[in-house]
């Protein structure tokens, strides 16, 4: 073999293996990661998700109330049980994926509000929210207006505590 072949030869195999430890390492000696937030993966819960919508869906003026039907009626028997904690989730369901999310609500809201303004002012405080607050986009947010409080109907929410 001639000079010329070794040197060929040698090139195609790359650094030696002592030469490549020299490349991973940076200026201090120590094998270089890359930056910090790169190094792990976080992952966001659903419940996680659910709790921020509901939280950012009851902060628009006109929203009575998250839930509709059975979960609802449930709900407000669970509230007024001593101890327990109001389900800042109720009537919201989210899918979460590793980068982006979807939500579902199902929101009453008081009469005589604007249904198609309390729509467009939810979705745009939740998708605020969300994306601020997990870094998930947020896809899509499908609400559903299951019912409305009428100004003379009692609320299962109102009223006094059955269970002291």
């Amino acid at each position: 073999m001639t000079d010329a072949q070794r040197g060929t030869q040698e090139q195609d195999r790359g650094p030696s293996p002592a030469e490549g430890r020299a490349a991973e390492k940076g200026a201090s000696g120590r094998k270089a990661l890359g930056p910090p937030a790169s190094r792990g993966r976080t992952t966001v819960a659903d419940s996680v998700v659910e709790k921020i919508a509901g939280m950012a869906a009851r902060e628009v003026p006109g929203v009575h109330a998250m839930g509709v039907g059975m979960t609802r009626t449930f709900g407000a028997v669970r509230d007024r049980v001593p101890g327990s904690r109001t389900s800042v989730s109720r009537g919201v369901k989210a899918e979460v994926g590793e980068v982006q999310t979807a939500l579902d609500l199902d929101i009453v809201v008081e009469y005589g509000v604007s249904i198609s303004d309390i729509a467009r002012e939810v979705r745009e405080n939740v998708i605020a929210a969300v994306e601020r607050m997990t870094g998930l986009e947020v896809v899509e947010v499908n609400i559903a207006i299951g019912d409305v409080k009428l100004p003379d109907e009692q609320d299962d929410d109102d009223g006094e505590q059955r269970v002291q």
